[in-house]
């Protein structure tokens, strides 16, 4: 793993970090990264240099050319750290956009920094000799931010269950199994990717917990032209963890520099453990939604417990404008049960 974790600590007895979570290599970041950051080389805080993303691919393309090398298969997890707030991108990358606003300046010269940082990444397998036949997967993580970010007609921003807040772009490149360039219009998760390397590289774990995605190998080969199943979201009322990267990644390499070591984060000892006392069953405080083919059930509880529920046909109303939830009140009631099902495997 390289780059943005966020999954926990990343220090070395952290239960948390990405050698507890089966990645034989990391040089990681607790969350977000600036340029020149501080990172954890499989615990050790190491002072790096340079425009954040070109950092993190240069670390994992020395990784992969050692595994080039080699006959087993691999893979390599790539987690930019920007583009992320407060955005700063280095001057060459600005300049292409100097006549914008010192705001845009930077987010657009951050996506740009990793814009080329991700050239080089693919253009490195070629010299390497496994273009041909590695999947390179591009997706981001969440939809627009709501004053740089642009979410185009879609309603919502990151953070946010409406189509603007969900939507990414997403790139898959295998030449040896996808000989030309096409589109696809079934709707993926970034939880398909675990189930869908899966089944292409015929593992299948002894002891594995259910699954929200499904395998998109039947897909890459033009073969599924829908879904198997629904997709849920939610967006839980609760704050997240304060997670300072490069405070705690300051504070480490100090104390390593002395000859000590830090535990990790208090909010990292217990990343393992389910909630006690277990979360109710019949409350699901926030916005929830349910995809099942081109319809979309919004759930939105509000804080007095009060529930109301909104219905799009994302197919004629990809904006989400038009509510039908009164006038198609049994599909509604035909859709209910799903999300309530999934909601309960996930607090459950």
């Amino acid at each position: 793993h390289f780059g943005k974790w966020h999954l926990g600590s990343v220090r070395r007895a952290s239960p948390a970090h990405p050698g507890r979570n089966g990645f034989d290599h990391w040089l990681s970041a607790p969350n977000f990264f600036d340029n020149n950051a501080i990172l954890s080389l499989r615990g050790k805080a190491v002072k790096t240099t340079g425009e954040s993303s070109m950092v993190t691919v240069d670390a994992a393309l020395e990784w992969i050319g050692g595994r080039a090398r080699r006959d087993d298969p691999f893979l390599a997890v790539v987690w930019f750290g920007s583009p992320h707030s407060p955005h700063r991108a280095v001057d060459r990358d600005r300049k292409p956009y100097a006549d914008q606003p010192m705001r845009d300046q930077h987010f657009l010269g951050e996506v740009t920094g990793m814009d080329r940082a991700f050239g080089k990444l693919r253009d490195a397998l070629g010299p390497l000799g496994i273009r041909d036949n590695t999947i390179l997967w591009y997706c981001s993580d969440n939809g627009a931010l709501p004053r740089v970010g642009s979410a185009g007609p879609f309603r919502g921003h990151k953070g946010q269950i409406y189509e603007g807040g969900l939507l990414v772009p997403s790139i898959l490149e295998w030449p040896a199994r996808i000989k030309s360039p096409r589109r696809t219009s079934v709707r993926c998760n970034t939880c398909d990717i675990y189930p869908t390397l899966l089944e292409i590289v015929g593992v299948r774990p002894k002891h594995q917990p259910t699954l929200d995605g499904v395998s998109l190998a039947r897909m890459i080969d033009g073969k599924m032209p829908k879904r198997p199943r629904p997709m849920g979201f939610c967006d839980f009322r609760a704050r997240g963890i304060s997670t300072p990267s490069a405070k705690w990644m300051r504070e480490l390499l100090v104390a390593q520099q002395n000859g000590d070591d830090l535990p990790p984060h208090v909010s990292s000892q217990k990343a393992a453990e389910l909630p006690s006392p277990a979360h109710p069953l019949d409350q699901f405080p926030g916005h929830a939604a349910w995809i099942d083919g081109h319809w979309k059930l919004h759930r939105i509880e509000n804080k007095d417990g009060s529930v109301r529920f909104e219905l799009y046909d994302l197919a004629t109303d990809p904006s989400e404008k038009t509510d039908l939830a009164a006038d198609q009140s049994k599909r509604v009631a035909q859709l209910k049960p799903g999300l309530t099902d999934w909601l309960k495997s996930v607090v459950g």
